[in-house]
């Protein structure tokens, strides 16, 4: 009788500390989501704080400034459930904008015109990358979270279901092969 009580309690202390690895383990999951969360907002600010201040240099003709400044703007002052929309309205504004190599060309040799095309390629080649890793995350903490004994135990706690940030941010392909 008394083995099998230290058995069943032995048991329920593996059980729990299986649990117990398995809520941190989410927990370090959710947390890495908010890290890459904010990494990639800050790669998002970055595009569309360089592709407005190019829009507003003058190196630009009138009409894909407009265009390139009110998608940036938008961009930027988009809440939250707007966000993807508009962050993809950004990037179709700039494969418009630098649909041509001729107007990467005639930007560089404006005067400044090199370091803003060198700069605006890294922002819209690292915000794939970003957005890439974030949803990296976002599906394995989804794959964790849709597992019985996460739903049974509610090892997820309060916190909301993570949710992927789709968006178009192809880059435009003749601003990356002329600045590069």
């Amino acid at each position: 009788m008394t083995a099998t009580l230290i058995w069943i309690l032995v048991a329920l202390v593996v059980i729990g500390l299986y649990l117990s690895w398995t809520a941190g383990r989410l927990d370090r999951l959710h947390a890495r989501i908010d890290a890459a969360r904010a990494a990639m907002d800050a790669q998002l600010l970055r595009r569309a704080s360089v592709a407005q201040e190019l829009a507003t240099s003058g190196v630009l003709d009138p009409a894909a400034s407009i265009v390139l400044y009110e998608a940036a703007h938008a961009a930027r002052q988009a809440v939250e459930e707007q966000r993807e929309v508009a962050e993809s309205e950004l990037s179709q504004a700039l494969r418009a904008v630098f649909a041509e190599t001729q107007q990467v060309d005639a930007v560089k040799e404006a005067p400044g015109g090199e370091n803003a095309t060198v700069e605006l390629a890294e922002a819209v080649r690292r915000v794939p990358m970003a957005r890439r890793f974030h949803n990296d995350t976002v599906r394995a903490a989804r794959a964790l979270r849709r597992h019985r004994k996460v739903r049974w135990f509610r090892l997820a706690g309060h916190a909301p279901f993570p949710m992927a940030f789709e968006m178009d941010d192809e880059p435009p392909a003749a601003l990356i092969e002329r600045a590069a």
